[in-house]
């Protein structure tokens, strides 16, 4: 499979980001932390062993280390840096270093955007999880960074009449829904949250994603640097269409949150097609057919 991501240098963003933690640039994950809480919150039940994938903060372990729904709790990593001194697992990228069947919950945030075998390391998520176990994973979705996406394409074609990729392409909600499905979860669910970010220009937008250790680490990237006139055009393009009446820039950040369970005879099945005691026709007309 030709690889879309150059991961070796996407986790070489992320520990340079480590290294230079900018105040605030965490805020993406900070709200997908919270969202985590939300939805771990509404599952009324306990989990003896639980293991976050490749997360590079400890918000996610944090989280269910609060929830007090969780009584053995891994953290796995690509590298120790990514521990900052907590005990952990270290483990190549787009692998799950355990057992089948050793798990009863896995979340992963904000790391399954950069990894060029999804539907692989969904598989692997799956086989580690115990029967009912369940999966709750969030991602950069179909949406993300769209208008800076156009101004680049615009900007580049005006330029020198040609383009070379420097946005990742992101999965679609009815995409997730499906490789949660082709992985042999039962009961997937699968939806997106957008927020709107606003910026003083597309500069500070740029800064931003490199303190989050999220610029360009696409394996077909262009190997010559953008030019100065390539980002002032593109910074122009994208003041005159996605910026408010104030002057300050727009950026959608699209989440796409998976949730998946591990299938056990103990869930509900859909019932079979035919098998309903009442038709739809008679419940939308009505006792007297109206």
């Amino acid at each position: 499979m030709q690889p879309i991501m150059d991961t070796s240098l996407w986790l070489a963003h992320k520990r340079r980001a480590l290294i230079r933690p900018v105040d605030g640039a965490d805020f993406l994950m900070r709200r997908a932390a919270e969202d985590l809480a939300d939805r771990l919150g509404a599952v009324e039940r306990k989990f003896a062993k639980a293991a976050v994938l490749f997360c590079q903060t400890s918000a996610a372990a944090d989280v269910l280390a609060r929830s007090g729904k969780v009584a053995d709790l891994a953290r796995v990593e690509t590298a120790a840096a990514f521990l900052n001194g907590a005990a952990g697992l270290i483990a190549p990228p787009e692998t799950v270093p355990f057992e089948p069947q050793s798990l009863d919950l896995v979340v992963s945030l904000l790391s399954l955007q950069a990894m060029n075998d999804i539907p692989g390391m969904l598989i692997q998520v799956r086989r580690a999880l115990r029967p009912d176990g369940l999966f709750l994973g969030a991602f950069a979705g179909a949406g993300t960074l769209a208008e800076l996406r156009e101004s680049l394409l615009a900007a580049e074609t005006e330029l020198y009449g040609g383009v070379s990729p420097r946005v990742i392409p992101f999965t679609d909600v009815r995409d997730a829904g499906a490789l949660l499905q082709r992985a042999g979860f039962a009961l997937p669910v699968a939806d997106v949250e957008t927020v709107t970010v606003r910026y003083a220009n597309p500069f500070a937008l740029m800064a931003d994603l490199r303190a989050m250790g999220e610029t360009n680490a696409l394996a077909d990237r262009s190997r010559r640097p953008g030019t100065r006139q390539l980002f002032a055009r593109a910074a122009e393009i994208y003041a005159e269409r996605f910026s408010d009446p104030d002057g300050r820039i727009r950026a959608s950040f699209s989440t796409v949150w998976m949730s998946g369970w591990a299938p056990d005879a103990s869930q509900q099945k859909p019932l079979k097609p035919g098998s309903a005691k009442v038709s739809l026709k008679t419940i939308l007309e009505g006792p007297d057919g109206h």
